[in-house]
C-alpha cells in the first residue's frame, strides 16, 4: 500500500512484460525534441520509482490535468465539482460546483475536463471546458443529456466562474458516456462519446447507434441524438469546423465513428490522433484516428478476425420482443439475431493499431481462477480508462514516442512503444505501478520524471494475484510515481 512518505515501490522496478498479442497531459504534446531518440539507450521495463499517495477520499475523480500553475485539475464525478490539487502537500480547493449535474451512481455527473493552452499566460483566454451530464424531464423520469461548459478562471479568488454552453443536448447516459476532452494542436476541441451502454445489462433493448450518421436537416435542427459511439471536433465556441469530414454526404461535429467506450484520446508526434477504447469481454483497442473513418462496432470488435465475437442485437429480438428476455452475458437467446464479423464490411473501416488481447473463438468466458465473483476480472481485456503520449528527449529512458494507457482492472499503467512513423506498435506493452487500485486518469509532470494517477474510490480490481478483489490500496486518491534513475 503507497503511503504519504515516499518509499521504494515494490513492482516498481524491472516492469512486468505481458504474454498478450502484439496487433499526459490532458492537451496536445507538441515535441521539445522534434526527432531526438536519445533517451532510447535503456531497455524498456528497467526503469525504477519511488512512490507516494497525495491525498485520498476524492469522490470519484474522472479526469486529471496537471495545469500551468503547477496545481492539478479534476473532475469529481459524484461531487460534481472541479478541484485544484497542490501535489506538493494535497491540499484541495473547490473551482467549482455545477449543482445542476445529474449524477444518480452510475456513471454520470462531472466527467470530462480540458485547459486552454493559453490559461495564465496573460492572452485573456483563462478558459477551461467541463464536460457532465444534466436531467432534460422537468418531471420525475429521467432523460439525461450532456453539455460541454466554458468557465473561465479568476487568479484571485482561485474559482471558476462566468459559465458559457458551448454545446447541449449530446447524447447521456448512466454508462459508456466516455467523455473525453482534448486541446488539439488545430486550437479545436475533440470530445469523445461512446455508445451509451446499449445493448448490454439493463439497457439490453436499446439498439446501439454507433454506426448511424445525421442527416443534414438533423444536423441544422441541433440534433444530436446520432452522435452516440462518436469522436466529434468542434470549434471553441461549440460550432461545426468547416473542415470537419463530410461523412455519407453531412458535415457535422462527427470525426470518426463506430466506436464502442473510448475513454482515451491523445495526439502524438506529427499530430497523429490516437484512442482508446472497451471491447466487451475481450478486443479492448488502441486506434489510430483518421477523419472520417468507421471503427466497426458494433459489428468488429478488435480485428475483423470472426474471433470470440458475434453482434448480438437483443434490441431487434424477434419473435419474442427484448423486453421479455432475461439478459445473459455469455449466450444469446434463440431469438436474438447473431452476425460474424465478417458478414459486415465498409470501405471507410479501419482496424486497430493494437488490442488487449485478441482470443481463440473457443475461448471459455464462463469459467476461470477468478472464481464467479470476479470472473469478468480474468476476461482477457484491461478495462482503458485514459490514453496520454509520452515524448521523446528528456524523461525516463527508453520510454520516448510511447503511449501510456490506466487500466481500471489491472491496476498498472500499460506501456506501448510506437513505430518511429506512429503508424505501428513496436514490441509488446509493459506493465508498471502494479497496484490494487483502479486507476482512472494520469498526468505527466513538466520533468517528465514524475507521473500523478487517480484511482477510483470503489470496485473491482486484479490486485496484485490478479484474481479479483475489492479491497483498494488507496481509493479515491491521488498517487504520484517519481523515477529514480539517471538519465
Amino acid at each position: 500500500m503507497l503511503a504519504t512518505a515516499s518509499w521504494g515501490f515494490a513492482g516498481c522496478g524491472p516492469a512486468e512484460r505481458l504474454d498478450g498479442p502484439v496487433g499526459a497531459h490532458g492537451d496536445a504534446v507538441v515535441d521539445g525534441e522534434a526527432g531526438d531518440d536519445g533517451d532510447e539507450r535503456s531497455a524498456g521495463g528497467e526503469a525504477s520509482f519511488a512512490s507516494r499517495e497525495i491525498t485520498r477520499g476524492l469522490q470519484s475523480p474522472a479526469r486529471l490535468v496537471l495545469g500551468p500553475d503547477g496545481f492539478l485539475w479534476l473532475t469529481e464525478r459524484v461531487a460534481k465539482r472541479v478541484v485544484r490539487v497542490r501535489p506538493d502537500d494535497g491540499q484541495l480547493t473547490t473551482a467549482v460546483t455545477i449543482e445542476e449535474a445529474f449524477q444518480s451512481g452510475g456513471q454520470d455527473g462531472v466527467l470530462g475536463l480540458a485547459l486552454h493552452p493559453d490559461l495564465l499566460q496573460g492572452e485573456g483566454r483563462d478558459h477551461v471546458y467541463v464536460s457532465f451530464t444534466y436531467d432534460v424531464d422537468p418531471g420525475p423520469a429521467v432523460d439525461r443529456r450532456t453539455k460541454i461548459r466554458r468557465y473561465t478562471y479568476d487568479p484571485a479568488t482561485e474559482t471558476l466562474g462566468s459559465p458559457l454552453d458551448i454545446i447541449t443536448g449530446l447524447p447521456g447516459s448512466d454508462d459508456h458516456n466516455s467523455a473525453r476532452i482534448l486541446f488539439g494542436p488545430d486550437r479545436k476541441l475533440y470530445y469523445t462519446i461512446g455508445d451509451q451502454g446499449n445493448n448490454q445489462f439493463g439497457r439490453k433493448c436499446l439498439s446501439i447507434r454507433a454506426q448511424e450518421l445525421p442527416t443534414a436537416a438533423e444536423v441544422a435542427a441541433q440534433d444530436w441524438s446520432k452522435y452516440q459511439g462518436k469522436v466529434l471536433r468542434l470549434n471553441l465556441d461549440g460550432s461545426i469546423p468547416h473542415d470537419n469530414p463530410r461523412i455519407d454526404g453531412t458535415r457535422s461535429h462527427i470525426y470518426s465513428y463506430g466506436h464502442r467506450n473510448p475513454q482515451g484520446l491523445t495526439f502524438g508526434r506529427g499530430d497523429k490522433l490516437y484512442a482508446n477504447e472497451h471491447g466487451p469481454k475481450s478486443d479492448d483497442e488502441l486506434n489510430r484516428i483518421l477523419p472520417g473513418k468507421n471503427y466497426g462496432w458494433p459489428h468488429v470488435t478488435g480485428y475483423q478476425d470472426d474471433q470470440a465475437y458475434t453482434y448480438d442485437n437483443w434490441s431487434a429480438s424477434s419473435p419474442t420482443p427484448c423486453e421479455a428476455l432475461e439478459w445473459n452475458d455469455y449466450e444469446a437467446p434463440p431469438s436474438v439475431p447473431q452476425q460474424e464479423e465478417s458478414a459486415w464490411s465498409h470501405p471507410d473501416f479501419r482496424e486497430p493499431l493494437l488490442t488487449f488481447y485478441t482470443v481463440d473463438d473457443d475461448h471459455d468466458f464462463r469459467t476461470s481462477v477468478c472464481g464467479e465473483e470476479f470472473n469478468w476480472i480474468c476476461w482477457p481485456t484491461i478495462a482503458p480508462s485514459s490514453l496520454h503520449y509520452y515524448p521523446a528527449g528528456r524523461g525516463v529512458p527508453g520510454w520516448g514516442n510511447s503511449l501510456l494507457i490506466t487500466s481500471l482492472k489491472r491496476g498498472s499503467v500499460f506501456r506501448v512503444k510506437l513505430s518511429a512513423n506512429g503508424k505501428s506498435v513496436v514490441g509488446e506493452p509493459v506493465r508498471h505501478f502494479h497496484t490494487s487500485n483502479r486507476y482512472r486518469d494520469l498526468a505527466i509532470g513538466p520533468d517528465r520524471r514524475t507521473f500523478y494517477v487517480i484511482t477510483d474510490p470503489a470496485g473491482s480490481t486484479s490486485g496484485l494475484t490478479d484474481l479479483g478483489t475489492t479491497v483498494l490500496d488507496n481509493p479515491g486518491a491521488i498517487l504520484e510515481f517519481k523515477y529514480t534513475g539517471s538519465h
